[in-house]
């Protein structure tokens, strides 16, 4: 864990242009004749290019992913455009998680068909992949046991160096997966992980868990992560990954603001202002960073030769938001929770079905009674994004 330089977290930095366009309490700072350019007509620098307060949460801004896949993790949740799971409040949005019978009834994960592929064009399906857009239960293999939201930028707001400030507040209940992060517009050097991924802020929020060392691995930690490689197998996130816990308290008894610096020559993870992950290439970018040629991996061709010096990172991305459910991988078998372990097993079959028979035992810990369920909720109060300086060509 790097935690040097306090870049602080001032938001009232920096001269807004007087070129905005209001969108349902979205404010996009653009060029006058196009409030949907990306790349915004700044004099002054640091300048706000976007914000979002949450005042309404605005459909045509955030598109809400509809699949079942469980993002390549077989993930226990299937994304749909629900305002049980997704909306906003008191200026804040709200990502929180429900249970599929609650929808359904109680013999649909056992029996029924869950069917997403839609019919107009904002609820067909937005990931086939994994069986993303119907699945069949059956008993020992049951339907996703839970209704969440993941909300994209993808479509309206994308961005490529600059300052990212989110002001949130995670989940608690055992097994919740809430992630802040990027993914790029344009896949320009292949498919995942080869253009890249940025994880801002993930957490678990389970209330006592400890990983293979013994540390706080639940509420009380957070990581910020880049994912790169030139396939899957050579993913080599760990050389990029750090994790942290909080001073005081968890990441979910209040708000935190994290916040990504990323430029032509770093990218830099802050939370509450203090430096959690700096990850500055050598001469050689992100294919000596993460050291390819020492991994037998030189066989391979470079797929960010023809890139600049932070290749992938030198790409537009966009902003996601989601509360994902346990899965494969980021709840590891070595890892240890309590008062009862973990209910499956990663290298398993049927991880959703052993996760839905132990729900006596991770369901409490949610609290979906108490206060309409809220504290299982991921809350974001603002997003604000802002250019540092011209981009450089």
């Amino acid at each position: 864990m790097n935690t040097g330089t306090n870049t602080g977290t001032n938001t009232n930095t920096g001269t807004q242009p007087q070129n905005t366009a209001s969108q349902g309490g979205t404010t996009l700072v653009a060029a006058a004749v196009d409030p949907y350019n990306k790349e915004a007509t700044c004099t002054t620098y640091p300048c706000l290019i976007f914000e979002d307060n949450f005042d309404t949460l605005d459909a045509k801004l955030w598109e809400h992913e509809i699949t079942a896949g469980g993002g390549g993790n077989w993930e226990f949740q299937y994304y749909t455009n629900n305002r049980s799971n997704a909306y906003v409040k008191d200026g804040k949005l709200f990502i929180k998680p429900t249970l599929t019978i609650d929808r359904f009834g109680p013999d649909f994960l056992e029996h029924g068909n869950l069917n997403l592929w839609g019919a107009n064009p904002t609820d067909t399906c937005t990931g086939n992949q994994f069986w993303g857009c119907e699945r069949q239960g059956m008993p020992g293999q049951v339907i996703n046991p839970i209704q969440s939201a993941r909300l994209r930028s993808s479509r309206y707001f994308n961005f490529k160096y600059g300052r990212l400030e989110v002001e949130a507040k995670m989940p608690t209940g055992d097994w919740l997966w809430p992630a802040i992060w990027l993914l790029p517009r344009w896949n320009s050097y292949g498919i995942w992980p080869a253009s890249g991924e940025i994880d801002i802020v993930e957490s678990r929020g389970n209330l006592h868990y400890k990983d293979d060392k013994g540390q706080p691995a639940g509420l009380e930690s957070m990581g910020s992560t880049l994912h790169f490689g030139p396939f899957v197998e050579a993913n080599q996130w760990p050389k990029a990954h750090a994790s942290t816990v909080a001073s005081s308290g968890t990441f979910a008894d209040s708000f935190h603001k994290y916040q990504l610096d990323w430029d032509d020559k770093s990218i830099r993870f802050t939370v509450d202002g203090t430096e959690i992950l700096n990850v500055t290439p050598p001469q050689g970018g992100m294919w000596e960073f993460g050291d390819f040629e020492k991994t037998g991996l030189s066989k391979w061709d470079n797929p960010w030769a023809a890139g600049g010096h932070m290749a992938p990172f030198d790409q537009e991305f966009y902003i996601i938001m989601n509360v994902a459910v346990g899965g494969v991988g980021f709840f590891p078998d070595n890892f240890v929770n309590s008062p009862y372990p973990k209910p499956w097993n990663d290298h398993t079959g049927h991880a959703a079905t052993a996760f839905w028979n132990a729900r006596n035992s991770w369901l409490p810990t949610w609290n979906l009674d108490k206060d309409n369920g809220e504290g299982a909720a991921m809350q974001v109060n603002y997003i604000k994004v802002w250019k540092m300086g011209p981009t450089p060509p």
